[in-house]
């Protein structure tokens, strides 16, 4: 068979094609095995994320910011096994409150009430048990009695003026205002669950629309603290940033839209939500415009989008944004069997136990123990980034964990330079799991407004539980001064400021 010069060129050329379309099947099938294998892993796979392959990530959403900490838990007990901590249980009075009212029961024996003159008492018995006793409801009876003077029938009658209220011309007292708030926002109890339990239970009927006007009459009260608030935590001059999306019902659309709530959290003094029916940089305005000082986020591009524009030249200058150890970490998690992926995953471990050395030492030491411990792994890390990229494709799990982690390496790198940095934004993502949960029980906002009272009540709550304050003690104190409260006063009542009087009262008395 004579082949010409022209049918060869033409065989040639299709071999070439074919081969290079071969070649790039194949790599299409690598990344769709690697795919499919992290789909199967994370359907079917344990749950925890470890440095072993064949583990996968923790799926549930809200156990995510935890997952740091339990591997680096986990890292430990292997090259340092310690001796088992369990023991005996703890006896009742260190589980149990010491304040918490006792009521005595004392049994007599029947033959000492009978002959109490033959027996000398000799000791005691004692035992111990918890009990509760179940909300009830009952109905706060206010009178107050009018007079007229005797001997001067011209004096008007006189009569002790009524109480301010906290909702005027409302049935609802402080205390049951406080028990639905805390209900909805702290043990994530839906207004139409308060509402089935309140008329099964106790035979009361508040319908849950009555119950979210109040809550809004509560979030409009409370602005004014949440504001307070807002200048605490920029005052900080250092914000970890993250957001959750939560859908809401929009009177104009025939569908649930998603919502966004963003947090903004300062480890000294507490978080504080905002609601937005979007994710737009924009968003960002209310916390970020005139601040000057840290930011740490993840890698949502909305935050560097805002730090370019050229409307905020002036912030750029004045923030430091600083990047998640976390989000990069998990990238390389997923890079599940390249053995470089794992070796990166055990030097940020390395990073991590730094971290948990110096949470004991003062945080102005923290720089130059950075300096020292942590700038040296990183190094490594960047030069295995460097020699990877190279001969990594792109688009495979490896090739982004790397480009992820590299167009980051300054923002990942500040911490080493401010001492009250934080290597990750797990302190943040903590603070937005509540809501999570809340949001598996409730679904939705019913109303855009909505989303913002959720967002005002739900900081003052968190708040509080990250200074180590009983939400239900704030709120109450604060529910029951709050009618009788002017606006320069109530700006003094963020939960920093209530903690800080009362620690304050409380040593003036025992001085």
């Amino acid at each position: 068979m004579v082949v010409t010069r022209k049918k060869f060129d033409q065989i040639f050329n299709e071999h070439t094609v074919l081969r290079s379309e071969n070649d790039q099947l194949k790599i299409e099938i690598r990344l769709l095995r690697e795919k499919l294998q992290y789909l199967i892993k994370k359907l079917f796979g344990r749950s925890s994320e470890r440095l072993n392959p064949e583990q996968l990530e923790l799926a549930l959403d809200e156990l995510q910011a935890l997952q740091v900490e339990l591997e680096l838990a986990e890292d430990q007990a292997e090259e340092e096994p310690q001796e088992s901590k369990r023991g005996k249980r703890k006896p009742l009075d260190e589980r149990i409150p010491a304040d918490l009212p006792v009521e005595t029961i004392i049994i007599e024996p029947d033959e000492v009430k009978e002959n109490p003159e033959l027996w000398e008492k000799i000791g005691e018995e004692r035992s111990e048990q918890l009990d509760v006793t179940p909300m009830r409801f009952f109905k706060i009876v206010t009178i107050r009695p009018k007079y007229k003077k005797i001997d001067d029938r011209s004096v008007a009658p006189i009569v002790a003026p009524a109480p301010k209220r906290l909702i005027e011309n409302s049935y609802a007292s402080a205390g049951l205002i406080l028990h639905i708030t805390l209900g909805k926002y702290c043990d994530h109890l839906p207004l139409y669950r308060q509402e089935q339990i309140f008329k099964q239970r106790f035979g009361v009927e508040i319908s849950r629309k009555t119950m979210g006007g109040w809550m809004h009459l509560m979030a409009n009260w409370l602005s004014l603290i949440y504001e307070a608030l807002r200048n605490e935590i920029r005052a900080s001059g250092y914000i970890q940033a993250d957001e959750t999306f939560i859908k809401y019902q929009d009177p104009k659309k025939d569908y649930c839209p998603n919502g966004y709530l963003w947090a903004y959290h300062s480890p000294e003094v507490g978080v504080l939500y905002e609601w937005h029916p979007s994710r737009a940089a924009e968003c960002l305005d209310s916390m970020l415009s005139d601040y000057r000082g840290l930011l740490q986020s993840d890698g949502y591009i909305g935050y560097t989008s805002w730090l370019n524009k050229p409307a905020h030249v002036t912030e750029k200058e004045q923030i430091t944004h600083a990047a998640c150890w976390a989000h990069a970490r998990r990238k390389f998690v997923e890079s599940y069997g390249h053995p470089v992926a794992e070796d990166i995953v055990k030097l940020i471990a390395k990073l991590y136990r730094i971290e948990t050395n110096l949470r004991k030492q003062n945080k102005t030491d923290r720089r130059a123990t950075r300096q020292a411990q942590a700038a040296p792994i990183l190094q490594q890390i960047k030069i295995l980034l460097d020699t990877e990229q190279l001969r990594t494709l792109p688009k495979s799990a490896f090739g982004k964990a790397i480009n992820y982690t590299l167009e980051r390496w300054g923002m990942l790198n500040e911490y080493l330079e401010h001492p009250a940095l934080e290597i990750d934004n797990n302190l943040v993502e903590n603070a937005i799991r509540p809501t999570a949960i809340g949001k598996k029980n409730w679904l939705f906002f019913g109303s855009p407004n909505s989303g913002q009272d959720s967002a005002v009540l739900y900081s003052l709550i968190e708040t509080c539980r990250k200074l180590s304050i009983n939400p239900a003690e704030y709120l109450r104190d604060l529910f029951e001064s709050l009618p009788t409260m002017n606006q320069q006063e109530i700006t003094s009542w963020t939960p920093a400021k209530w903690k800080a009087s009362r620690e304050a009262h409380a040593t003036s008395e025992n001085a």
